[in-house]
């Protein structure tokens, strides 16, 4: 049977009706079912005689039913009351509102299980408790509701805790046999890994705590491990890819490229430079991924790279996910190469069409050494003479789809990855282990200068009284809100109305713009560089400016309903400022109510390292969808925690790579399964093949 085809509604106690409920929670196969797993577990089978139960806690009892009865309040509501007593002697009263139904289905002399939380009047009763009646006609069914570990699920309205527990029951009993047994006996061997079969069934119905843990560790080694065998496989592929450029690398020159830079260069980048250095000598193609918060002196190791391309007679493209950056960085590169006659060319959408013409005649011939463009550089009509190295900067702006585009270009390119969002170690290697990272962990000397400050919103006057002392001081500042428009859902003023009373009325004497993603290419453009010139001095912004040029200038930020926000993005908005030498201030304005937005609050007012900041994210949030599915083209991990089940995400990554290094093909019968998973899973999302 293919359970993965198999309607759920097959499942005892579901049915088409049901069915349109369940698909709510992802439940359209018998599989979706078997995998949708508890969010954690309630120990009901610790069974308290009535006479010890204690007050305001959650307890299990068992006992006979002695009576039951419905009766009704003096405001019309009807309550169905059960009593039950045990070998103590002692009473305890089970009650339901508004369920008089419920009479029927007791009988005086029922054993019954139930369980909630006591509460003592002047006796002791449970409202709403669950409860299992255990029957003398069937006296092997095993109670689910109470007295033993009870799972609990997510749910979604109209179907509740009981009746997807009695589902999920079903589903197992009837169908756990039919899941796939992928893993291999040497390799569960190996880990001491419980069967798929007992591991399904004791993720939902565990006897004990070893058995739960001994199953969702064989459950979560699966999901890593499909996920590092993907990520083995592309690796290996690139190994065995058509032959790149060897560059060559000669020393004269590269002194030429080095003599033109205006800075010296910190450790980290000298290392990351001797890292693309000996990629780009070799004949096998570079996959870099490049990590560095912003300021961290990226642009100026891609640029290495694209010298180093253009050297050999090659042309390098750098694609970025906006038109103000890609000008940021045109300009940039234009000034480093400018003195070495290499040409640097820009294409954007909104050029002009005679200069987009001449930009792609360009490109096309030859006479471009290199190109900076946004998405525009994988449109169908771009084509380059020969392109030997591939930037792509904020990569995560992009899809997998989109950055794959670009390779097609040329034939088996050098491809180097760069990234303002530091990725912890455990996030890297599950996003991105089929490629080498480098860390660029240092910032350049005299930069970051920036105090961060956390006010609540009764304390704005302050924050405005700040930010006109530095711009009296001639300084510029940024003011950013989580919206455009006021949102009462959110309860955030947006940024368009705050525009308005900032300009006329707070900050009347200063120029104020205003920036949002509703405005055009050309518009955000002509506002950036005016703040850029100094002609604005406040600018009014949403996320936008998360991605955006360099104002030295710029020394102050202030940050509305600051709990609206990311902790990793709050960190890249920061960057923004604390670009010039001066003393920088980053203002939080929040009235964070719940305690992750505080986390997050203190977090970014204590720290200023990025990877310390993108581990404690993954720390308050959990891993979720830090990237999304869009960005990697991996599915995201169901139980697998990549901060508390690093060990098990080790042994797994460890177990796939040497699995391919040993049969990249997966051609011995005992991966058979795998392989057909493997292929089942990723053939839309990695374009995943074999060798061999």
């Amino acid at each position: 049977m293919n359970i993965s085809t198999t309607s759920a509604q097959y499942i005892k106690g579901v049915g088409p009706d049901r069915l349109k409920l369940l698909k709510r929670l992802g439940i359209s196969t018998v599989q979706d079912c078997l995998l949708h797993f508890p969010r954690r577990y309630e120990d009901r089978s610790n069974l308290k005689p009535i006479s010890e139960l204690k007050e305001d806690e959650y307890q299990t009892v068992k006992g006979k039913v002695l009576s039951s009865s419905v009766f009704s309040t003096r405001r019309g509501r009807r309550i169905f009351q059960l009593a039950v007593g045990d070998d103590s002697g002692k009473k305890l009263y089970c009650l339901w509102f508004n369920q008089p139904y419920m009479k029927r289905y007791f009988t005086e002399g029922d054993t019954i299980i139930v369980y909630g939380k006591a509460q003592k009047t002047s006796r002791f009763q449970i409202i709403h408790p669950e409860y299992e009646i255990i029957r003398e006609d069937s006296p092997t069914e095993d109670p689910i509701h109470t007295g033993r570990i009870v799972p609990i699920y997510p749910l979604v309205s109209g179907v509740n805790q009981r009746t997807l527990r009695a589902i999920m029951k079903h589903g197992v009993q009837q169908y756990s046999r039919y899941v796939q047994e992928l893993m291999p006996t040497n390799i569960r061997a190996r880990h001491h890994l419980i069967d798929i079969h007992s591991a399904i069934k004791n993720i939902h119905f565990p006897i004990n705590d070893r058995q739960a843990s001994e199953a969702r560790r064989r459950i979560v080694f699966d999901e890593f491990f499909i996920h590092q065998l993907a990520l083995a496989i592309r690796r290996y592929k690139m190994k065995l890819a058509p032959e790149g450029r060897a560059h060559k690398i000669e020393a004269e020159s590269e002194d030429e490229f080095f003599k033109a830079l205006s800075f010296e260069l910190t450790n980290a980048q000298k290392k990351t430079i001797e890292e693309i250095r000996n990629d780009m000598a070799s004949q096998r193609a570079m996959h870099r991924l490049i990590q560095g918060e912003v300021g961290s002196g990226k642009t100026v190791i891609s640029a290495y790279g694209l010298f180093l391309t253009v050297s050999n007679n090659h042309q390098g493209a750098i694609m970025v996910p906006t038109e103000i950056l890609a000008k940021q960085h045109y300009i940039t590169l234009s000034n480093i190469f400018s003195e070495i006659g290499i040409r640097v060319v820009l294409l954007i959408n909104s050029m002009p069409k005679p200069e987009k013409d001449q930009a792609k005649e360009l490109t096309e011939s030859g006479e471009a050494d290199i190109i900076v463009g946004t998405h525009t550089l994988i449109q169908s009509g771009i084509a380059f003479k020969d392109l030997g190295l591939v930037v792509i900067d904020e990569q995560h702006k992009f899809g997998v789809q989109q950055r794959a585009l670009l390779k097609t270009k040329t034939q088996n390119p050098d491809i180097m990855v760069m990234t303002a969002t530091p990725i912890p170690r455990t996030m890297a290697m599950t996003l991105y282990g089929d490629m080498d990272i480098s860390v660029v962990d240092e910032l350049p000397q005299g930069k970051r200068d920036v105090q961060t400050l956390w006010l609540d919103s009764s304390e704005v006057d302050k924050d405005y009284a700040v930010v006109k002392i530095e711009l009296k001081e001639k300084r510029q500042a940024y003011i950013i809100y989580p919206v455009i428009d006021e949102s009462q859902a959110l309860r955030s003023e947006g940024a368009v109305k705050m525009y308005n009373k900032l300009k006329d009325e707070i900050f009347k004497e200063f120029e104020v713009g205003l920036i949002h993603g509703r405005l055009s290419d050309e518009e955000k453009t002509t506002i950036m560089k005016d703040f850029k010139k100094g002609k604005i001095d406040v600018l009014v912004a949403t996320t936008i400016v998360e991605v955006g040029i360099d104002v030295t200038n710029a020394s102050i930020m202030v940050i509305e309903n600051a709990q609206r926000f990311g902790l990793s993005q709050l960190h890249q908005l920061r960057g923004r400022i604390g670009r010039g030498k001066q003393r920088s201030y980053c203002i939080l304005v929040s009235d964070a109510q719940t305690e992750e937005a505080q986390q997050r609050l203190e977090a970014i007012s204590k720290m200023d390292d990025g990877f310390d900041i993108a581990q404690e994210d993954l720390n308050i949030r959990g891993p979720g969808e830090l990237f999304g599915k869009r960005q990697h083209g991996l599915p995201e991990l169901t139980l697998g925690n990549v901060i508390s089940d690093v060990e098990i995400l080790e042994e797994a990554r460890k177990e796939a790579f040497e699995l391919i290094s040993d049969d990249p093909s997966l051609s011995q019968d005992r991966y058979k399964a795998l392989k057909e998973k493997l292929t089942e899973t990723f053939k839309e999302k990695f374009h995943l093949g074999f060798v061999g």
